[in-house]
């Protein structure tokens, strides 16, 4: 029988949603790849549940999450964590953070996609259904939906807080405008909005350049950065070399702008950075997010435990001297 390391709260930092109450570790776990129906369920619970151990309370996932070419594929995700939640994380249950989202593809047919009302709400009573839970604390629209009338889908989210299904409500991958817009609707419903989940990291910092931080700082919620090592772009792993085979995200598309020979070259630079701080290359991409109060948690992906403490150490070191911020900069804008 799993029981919580005592200590489990000793080390990670928390921090709240701007000025929301709502709380987050300043690193979180996602389960967006290789947490599905297709991947080995005992080495996954290993990592989920070191990493509670180690102060890691919100797990993050989305109805869309999973193997969605093998049956059951998509909501796998949520149904793996799921039989974690109902077994070993049972009696720890309001220690805990749990998170998904509706907006992509989960099932055929039109209510099957997209963040109308039908799909918004069905999505989450599914998604209840698999996680094995009776509220999850943050519910995201996944995607802007141009579909459907925004207001629709901010009444549809304010729903299912008003239903008691939903503690939080947060967005994903909404810009700077759409963000405002949305904002201005949940705060006429006293909806508890509290974050923008947005791809940020090193070298994709449009969460920066765009105002969405400072929207988001001028209305008191906080962001969420997803993908802050740019699939394992921002580590040690490249230093020599980018591989034709690797695979980017489709939000850090830019980053090869200038051909992957540069990038390396600034591997190699920020590298030289963080071994003076005493970090590895991923422990200090991720303490750079952190740097930032209006970055509330940066969630990682990993399914190794060792993968999984390692970047936990990032916390142990989150200041940065003004000089080591410019050379970042000088780096990163070369």
């Amino acid at each position: 029988m799993y029981h919580a390391a005592t200590d489990r709260y000793a080390k990670m930092p928390v921090r709240h949603a701007g000025k929301t109450g709502l709380m987050l570790p300043a690193i979180s776990l996602g389960l967006w790849q290789h947490y599905g129906n297709l991947d080995p369920f005992d080495s996954r619970r290993s990592v989920i549940l070191d990493a509670f151990d180690h102060g890691v309370f919100h797990f993050d996932v989305a109805n869309h999450y999973g193997d969605g070419d093998v049956d059951p594929g998509y909501g796998s995700s949520e149904t793996l964590l799921g039989q974690i939640l109902a077994t070993d994380l049972k009696d720890y249950r309001d220690e805990l953070v749990i998170s998904t989202k509706v907006g992509y593809e989960i099932h055929p047919g039109p209510y099957g996609i997209g963040t109308s009302r039908k799909a918004v709400i069905q999505g989450l009573n599914d998604s209840l259904k698999r996680l094995r839970l009776d509220y999850v604390d943050i519910y995201y629209a996944h995607r802007f939906d141009d579909t459907v009338a925004l207001e629709e889908t901010v009444n549809a989210l304010d729903q299912t807080v008003r239903d008691g299904k939903a503690l939080y409500i947060g967005i994903s991958n909404y810009d700077t405008e759409q963000t405002k817009e949305a904002i201005a609707m949940f705060k006429d419903l006293h909806t508890p909005f509290v974050l923008n989940q947005f791809s940020y990291n090193m070298f994709n910092r449009e969460a920066e350049t765009s105002g969405l931080t400072d929207a988001l700082k001028a209305n008191d919620v906080g962001l969420i950065a997803y993908g802050p090592l740019s699939e394992g772009l921002l580590s040690d792993r490249y230093l020599k070399g980018i591989p034709d085979s690797f695979q980017i995200h489709r939000t850090n598309k830019g980053t090869f702008a200038k051909g992957k020979d540069v990038v390396v070259k600034k591997l190699n630079d920020l590298n030289e950075i963080a071994q003076g701080r005493g970090q590895t290359l991923s422990q200090m991409a991720l303490a750079w997010l952190l740097r930032d109060p209006v970055v509330t948690s940066v969630i990682i992906g990993t399914t190794s435990v060792e993968h999984l403490e390692d970047n936990l150490k990032a916390t142990e070191h989150l200041a940065f001297t003004a000089e080591e911020i410019r050379q970042i900069d000088n780096i990163l804008n070369a």
